[in-house]
């Protein structure tokens, strides 16, 4: 997996934690198919289709476009981190609190446990086992929970 020595900027009122850096080069190695160190449009396209989001080609195309900052078509790792950090402040603080809502736990993670708890205060009742179903599309890195970053992209969706 490719490792990133450049100092990563955020958006947000604080700087990015060392578990939001690993969490997000998990991620990036997630989506790095090939293992090149590199994420191509097809790769990005694959791999949000594969949580079921659908991204055309065009879409992930002008994904890559925005963040490539070195031109050769393809985001390595740190532009990856620049595009999920800029991916906008007020949408930042707001996913915060809505993530805050479903991590009753202060872990920093969302379980099946407290996704059930949320929903049921929401008014919509759900199986225990549905909610670990419902974290599994999205847990990217495969730990059982939902880190912030993963949220991130199942609301994006």
């Amino acid at each position: 997996m490719a490792t990133s020595n450049a100092k990563v900027g955020s958006t947000s009122d604080e700087l990015p934690t060392s578990q939001r850096i690993d969490d997000l080069e998990r991620i990036f190695a997630w989506f790095d198919v090939d293992g090149d160190g590199k994420l191509s449009a097809a790769e990005l396209r694959l791999m949000m289709n594969a949580v079921e989001a659908e991204l055309s080609i065009e879409d992930a195309e002008a994904v890559v476009r925005s963040a490539d900052s070195d031109g050769d078509g393809l985001l390595d790792l740190n532009e990856f981190v620049k595009l999920a950090e800029l991916e906008g402040a007020e949408e930042g603080k707001e996913l915060r609190e809505a993530f805050g809502m479903y991590e009753m736990e202060g872990k920093g993670y969302i379980t099946a446990a407290s996704l059930k708890q949320m929903l049921s205060r929401l008014g919509a009742s759900a199986e225990l086992k549905e909610c670990m179903s419902m974290i599994k599309k999205f847990d990217l890195n495969g730990d059982g929970v939902l880190s912030f970053d993963e949220f991130r992209i199942m609301m994006k969706l």
